[in-house]
């Protein structure tokens, strides 16, 4: 075929490619007032335009289209260039203006928590296994019943009418048809003869059709037949499979879903427990439910939220140690603009003093918005002032050093900040209004002593003495005495914890399954108040362990909790402990700690089950 005319058009890409004229459609159309020219026609989407190229050589004609994809090319990258630049500057504007609106934008919202939306209320979605057997039944194609064909009807035609002979006719002078519809004839023996031939032609025709049809459908019904019964043992097969397994599947199922509800009930049970505690001011049901409004306020993609809180029911102080966002989390962009001469995007900065203020508004915008919304939320009166702590970490450029200092402290009384209009007052007015301590200058990050700080005493706390020195390759960790386990795991935390300035304290020996030690670490993004329980084990941990131990977490009010064991843990351990503030440090995990910190022991579960088995016979 003579291929003379191309015709394209991008709509897959907005921008023109070497492939896109490369796989070009051809036809083969001619172009009127040419001698046999070739023809190109393309288009680009984006933007909007369209043209048709024609030159006699293909080789010229390909060259110009090259060149226009080309020029569309660079027009196109322009366009994006510059909407790019758009979509840059605004981007950065509105990163500003959420950052401007910091307390104007909380005051409109209610964050009291609302206890029912805490609760699990999301049904056992997993089918029974009695409706599988419907759905693959249903899987399996149905026969479709055939579609017959019709007999034929023998035709009431007349073959011949005399025109004028005498024929039967009724009373009413109608002519009479024979039970075959055919006009009985009177006279004219030869006619007759030939119309009794046609007539036993179409009897012989009508019946051929009718043994045409019988048999086809016969056809069709055997066929019908077959896929019916094929139909019918399939689904038999299906049954009996499904039979042979439907007691197991649905006990199964019911076992599911039993663990579902409980583990849910027990979930729920839980959030009415926090309720009723925090409504009788339990202290610890009184943090979390300060955590919880904390945590539900929106900010920035770009701030992180962390924080420590400590309650004293006895003068209904809250103490938030809050880490603020540091300098590098706020955005310095003011424009972005396309640079034609060059062909590339520039960006165009705020002023140093400009983001400076921006720092210090958002810096004392934070700080009132969160003495607002946990004074707000405060539905049973259990709070009469907060002392707050903002905390900013950045690198020391004098050491390169990490540091972290507090740069705006300040104490508040609930009845005195009530008065206040915030909607109509300047943050940083306010805060000095309410006898915060800052520096003049927030952005140059200068600490300042807090009013109060988070008490780190705890009458649970009781001496750890050392245990790494007394251990070596031939020590098996799962048969050692339980309460030198727990002394051995404070002294690896303290250890791995001091880098940071970290502390560990062991609690009275219980034996209860209750706290074991907790870890303080001052770090304001992974730290706060850690839980740590000991588990000397010598059996697979079961889930019920993890489960108390966030059980405790929750109670502590800790930010995080840490089960060690010298064994290995069960997959619903591991699959209960997804999601949540939780680590489970197996054996393995743990001679690792020891080694990582200079200490060798080993842990053998069979051996230690033997020491143990004989240590209680001889305790009998």
């Amino acid at each position: 075929m003579d291929e003379k005319t191309k015709t394209t058009v991008n709509s897959l890409s907005a921008v023109p490619t070497k492939e896109n004229f490369e796989n070009l459609h051809y036809s083969d159309t001619r172009c009127a007032g040419w001698s046999d020219p070739w023809v190109a026609k393309i288009g680009h989407l984006g933007l909007g335009t369209s043209c048709e190229i024609k030159d006699m050589e293909k080789e010229r004609r390909d060259n110009k289209v090259a060149a226009q994809f080309k020029k569309w090319d660079e027009r196109w990258a322009i366009i994006c260039r510059k909407n790019n630049a758009e979509e840059q500057t605004g981007d950065a504007q509105e990163k500003r203006k959420q950052i401007d609106n910091l307390l104007v934008y909380a005051l409109g919202i209610d964050n009291t928590v609302n206890w029912d939306s805490l609760k699990d209320t999301k049904e056992f979605k997993v089918p029974n296994p009695k409706f599988i057997m419907e759905e693959r039944l249903s899987k399996i194609a149905i026969p479709v019943r055939p579609a017959y064909r019709e007999l034929p009807q023998k035709r009431e035609t007349v073959v011949y009418v005399p025109t004028q002979l005498e024929v039967i006719r009724n009373e009413r002078g109608e002519l009479i048809p024979d039970d075959l519809g055919e006009i009985i004839i009177q006279n004219e023996a030869c006619e007759q003869e030939a119309i009794t031939a046609r007539y036993q032609d179409a009897i012989a025709a009508w019946q051929k059709s009718v043994d045409e049809t019988n048999s086809f459908n016969s056809n069709l019904k055997e066929q019908y037949e077959k896929e019916q019964k094929k139909f019918e043992e399939e689904k038999q097969t299906v049954t009996e499979r499904f039979n042979e397994s439907i007691d197991v599947l649905v006990k199964g199922w019911e076992r599911e879903k039993e663990a579902y509800n409980n583990n849910q009930k027990e979930f729920n049970d839980k959030i009415e427990k926090l309720k009723e505690s925090y409504f009788h001011k339990n202290t610890d049901a009184v943090i979390q439910y300060c955590e919880m409004i904390l945590n539900n306020s929106k900010y920035p993609d770009t701030f992180l939220k962390n924080f420590e809180l400590e309650y004293n029911p006895e003068n209904k102080i809250l103490i938030i140690e809050y880490e603020l966002p540091s300098l590098e989390r706020f955005p310095k962009v003011k424009e972005v603009k396309y640079i034609a001469s060059n062909n590339e995007l520039k960006e165009y900065h705020i002023s140093e003093s400009q983001f400076n203020k921006m720092f210090d508004d958002a810096t004392y915008k934070i700080t009132l918005r969160s003495l607002h919304e946990i004074f707000k939320a405060d539905a049973v009166e259990a709070i009469d002032a907060i002392s707050f702590n903002g905390w900013v970490k950045s690198v020391n450029k004098a050491t390169g050093n990490e540091e972290t200092h507090c740069i705006v402290t300040t104490q508040v009384k609930k009845n005195e900040f009530l008065k206040i209009n915030l909607s109509n007052v300047d943050p940083k007015a306010c805060f000095k209004y309410l006898k915060g301590v800052a520096s003049s200058k927030l952005s140059s990050l200068t600490p300042v002593q807090p009013l109060l700080q988070i008490s780190r005493e705890d009458k649970r706390f009781v001496d750890g003495y050392n245990v790494t020195n007394g251990i070596d390759n031939t020590t098996n960790l799962a048969a050692m005495d339980w309460e030198d386990f727990e002394h051995l795991i404070r002294e690896l935390f303290e250890q791995e914890f001091q880098v940071n300035g970290g502390e560990v304290k062991v609690t009275q020996a219980s034996r209860d399954g209750g706290v074991d030690a907790i870890a303080f670490d001052p770090d304001p993004i992974r730290g706060g108040k850690i839980v740590i329980q000991a588990k000397r084990y010598t059996n697979t941990v079961s889930v019920s362990a993890v489960r108390d131990l966030y059980g405790t977490v929750l109670n502590e009010g800790a930010t995080k909790g840490i089960l060690v064991s010298t064994a290995d843990y069960g997959s619903d351990a591991y699959a209960f402990a997804k999601g949540k503030p939780l680590t489970l440090l197996s054996g393995s995990n743990l001679l690792h700690l020891l080694e990582k910190h200079g200490h060798h022991a080993k842990i053998d579960l069979r051996d230690a089950k033997r020491i143990l088995a004989e240590k209680d016979k001889l305790t009998l």
